[in-house]
């Protein structure tokens, strides 16, 4: 590793494994329903079978990884879906627990939805038609719920997470698992993106269950800090080659993205 290297080697971002969450999300649309039938908080979201299974399928595509190429450090959201799925990821690539850096960390939690919790678009427009109205002329990137965040919040709590990585993780091979808006935030600050590109990006399509971005460290040559390049987004053939299904359903709380 160069000395002035401030960047981990590699770092990939995933997005947890499909969630309850998603399965009960797609149950309240499909039924034209103004409220999620969610139990437990949210935080509390198990994975779904098929959560499970695309978690074990990623970490079989990390296990097949040559040794000098795996994650060295875990960085996990603390919501039991995310934690779920890195703790199979774990198992099926054969990590070493005790070699590896594993560490929960509240920065990469979901974002907070405040008052529209659980509600669906139609339970939005008829609870929180204002909300639904600020909403439409602040634009999802400055929109924040009552008691809830808006991207810029989420981006704010990432900014040091990014600092992190660069005075602790330098060289190393970093993993985060997190939630399809924690790896949006990520882009947007990793790429220099703005409000209009990221949702650009945001509007190709929904995130993976499982989906891998990743990045790799570029020598900057005459930059004293270099940088890490995008070389892969939302990318599903690791579930696809260990046969495992692709979803693509937001997490419950889609309305209010």
């Amino acid at each position: 590793m160069p000395a002035d290297q401030k960047w981990p080697d590699i770092l990939w971002i995933v997005r947890h494994g499909e969630s309850a969450g998603n399965v009960a999300r797609d149950a309240a649309l499909a039924a034209a329903l103004p409220i999620i039938d969610i139990e437990a908080r949210d935080v509390d979201v198990p994975l779904s079978a098929r959560g499970k299974e695309q978690a074990t399928a990623l970490g079989q595509w990390f296990g097949q990884l040559p040794e000098h190429q795996r994650p060295t450090v875990i960085l996990t959201s603390p919501y039991l879906r995310a934690r779920h799925t890195a703790d199979l990821l774990i198992e099926a690539a054969k990590l070493d627990r005790g070699e590896i850096t594993a560490v929960v960390d509240e920065r990469l939690r979901e974002k907070e939805f405040g008052v529209l919790d659980r509600l669906t678009s139609i339970g939005i427009a008829a609870q929180y038609p204002e909300q639904a109205e600020f909403r439409r002329i602040l634009g999802k990137f400055y929109h924040r719920p009552p008691g809830g965040e808006s991207w810029c919040d989420v981006i704010l709590r990432l900014r040091s997470l990014i600092d992190t990585l660069s005075l602790h993780y330098p060289g190393r091979r970093v993993l985060i698992v997190g939630h399809e808006v924690v790896v949006l935030c990520m882009r947007y600050l990793l790429e220099n993106l703005d409000e209009e590109r990221i949702l650009a990006i945001n509007r190709q399509g929904d995130m993976a269950n499982c989906g891998v971005t990743e990045y790799v460290y570029q020598d900057g040559g005459h930059s004293k800090e270099g940088s890490l390049v995008l070389v892969r987004y939302n990318e599903t053939a690791p579930l696809r080659e260990h046969g495992a299904p692709v979803t693509t359903a937001p997490d419950a709380k889609v309305a209010t993205r």
